[in-house]
């Protein structure tokens, strides 16, 4: 009898126990009893994930697991390496601490009778995100990518009100429109290379193309693939379905659509660069570049568009647009080190925002439910831990030394040494941001911070919120101070994509 790999049943037994998670909740007591329920999954789930990354990122190896033993092209597998491990560890982090921080705008938003319903949504969320990062197969990856937009629609909508249901259809529009070029094109791979795994389809696109055939039907299939997973993780001028969510949604549903949903589906995309077309094939249809003009794009419309915006909610929203657009343009730069870059900023970008979001709900909580960032003078002095993260998230934003913002931006600089042809207007697009950045970020720290006779009696700031939010302070400071082995594991990661 084969001896059981337990290590190589992780992936597998994350999945499972967040849709297990999902479908036990709706029998529990009540919200508070999910929410603690919850905790504990995504918890056991965070540990084994980084089980999973100790080991892989010790031995530098990665692995496919196939489901069921069942093999192609009827058969379903996992693949995991440094990359999928981390990433998997990171969601679970970020998730557990965005619902334990935003724990009191979820009690107060979502109707005590559908808070169960809610933290199923949340569990299907996150066993999307997490079949996202470790299927081989692409069939299974548009499944998942379905389950993932119908789940957090759900979560927008849990407020049950008008905003939120025109907010909900405004986001499910602009991402049906990306599943449906997706799913075209998945179709269209399907019928010319008879494969849904991954690694086969690679072989078979290879082979193809060193006869000739179907060139200019592959082109149209690979735009069709990667434009739709694009549309789907905001990219500009996809960004404004982004807007309306964030305004309408509960602060901790906000921290998890821009710090979580959005990076699974670009690293699908980065998945499909490697796993499937081969990054050479990307190159040469010329798809990086188109990808480098829109995270161009990206970083300066929804920099602008944030610096124009006078509510809170609003400015975050168009911020995290532009920061797509960073990660967007270090895939668009086609070298290692841009994709190093990119694949870091998600992980910074993924602890910030998230942060943002929830510092964000309390100081609007602070101010009487005001949202206008001229409202929130003095917020900063009223809930102090909630100020503080939001310091430190905007200067993190902006790209100050010792924080995580830093680290990736500077790796973004770097990487265009390697790209010489796109050195100039990658750094001058990049000074750009920054200033934007720090031009919206700035005067709104300087908003909450400015003394004013308040009198009105606020709640005091939770325990819960303000825990979380002071982990989220440490975890930006040490990824921007001890980094290196974060970006050793990003490395290696990548580089077992590529072979």
């Amino acid at each position: 009898m084969t001896a059981v790999n337990y290590i190589q049943n992780i992936p597998f037994f994350s999945i499972f126990l967040a849709i297990f998670g999902g479908i036990v909740t709706p029998v529990l007591g009540n919200g508070k009893t999910a929410q603690k329920v919850n905790l504990v999954i995504v918890t056991v789930i965070g540990i084994l994930s980084a089980v999973l990354l100790v080991h892989l990122w010790q031995r530098e190896e990665s692995f496919t697991f196939m489901m069921g033993r069942f093999p192609a092209p009827w058969g379903n597998e996992l693949r995991a390496g440094p990359l999928e491990a981390l990433l998997a560890l990171c969601f679970c982090l970020v998730m557990a601490l965005t619902l334990t921080g935003g724990s009191r705008f979820l009690q107060k938003d979502v109707l005590p009778g559908k808070q169960n319903l809610y933290f199923t949504m949340i569990y299907l969320l996150l066993g999307s995100m997490l079949t996202l990062i470790y299927t081989n197969d692409i069939f299974t990856a548009y499944v998942f990518l379905e389950i993932n937009t119908i789940a957090f629609c759900a979560i927008i909508m849990a407020k049950g009100s008008g905003e939120s249901i025109v907010a909900t259809l405004h986001y499910l529009v602009i991402c049906l429109l990306g599943s449906g070029l997706f799913l075209i094109g998945i179709s269209l791979l399907y019928s010319i290379t008879g494969h849904l795994l991954m690694e086969n389809i690679q072989q078979a696109i290879l082979d193809l193309v060193q006869t000739g055939e179907y060139a200019f039907v592959f082109a149209v299939v690979i735009g069709m693939i990667i434009i739709g997973i694009s549309v789907k993780s905001a990219v500009f001028p996809f960004h404004f379905m982004l807007v309306s969510a964030h305004s309408v949604a509960t602060p901790a549903s906000s921290g998890i659509l821009s710090g979580l949903v959005l990076k699974s589906f670009i690293f699908l995309n980065i998945k499909m660069f490697y796993c499937v077309f081969t990054i050479d094939l990307i190159r040469s249809l010329k798809i990086t570049n188109v990808l480098f003009v829109f995270g161009l794009m990206g970083m300066v419309v929804g920099s602008i568009s944030a610096l124009k915006e006078r509510r809170i909610k609003h400015m975050l929203a168009y911020s995290s647009a532009a920061q797509i657009g960073y990660i967007y343009m270090g895939l668009g730069l086609g070298n290692h080190e841009g994709m190093v870059a990119a694949c870091f900023h998600i992980l910074a970008h993924a602890i910030t925002k998230a942060m943002l979001c929830i510092c964000a709900g309390g100081l609007i909580e602070a101010s009487e439910g005001n949202v206008g960032i001229n409202s929130l003078r003095g917020a900063g002095h009223r809930n102090l831990v909630a100020g503080i993260g939001f310091t430190v998230g905007g200067l993190s934003m902006i790209g100050i030394p010792l924080t995580a913002g830093f680290i990736s931006k500077l790796y973004f600089a770097t990487a265009t040494i390697y790209s010489p042809q796109k050195m100039v207007i990658t750094l001058l697009t990049l000074a750009i941001s920054m200033i934007l950045n720090a031009m919206y970020f700035i005067p709104s720290a300087i908003a909450i911070w400015s003394p004013v006779d308040k009198k009105a009696k606020i709640p005091k700031p939770s325990r819960a919120m303000q825990y979380a939010i002071g982990i989220f302070i440490v975890l930006n400071v040490v990824l921007g101070i001890y980094y290196a082995p974060i970006i050793d594991m990003i490395e290696i990661g990548i580089q077992l994509l590529e072979s």
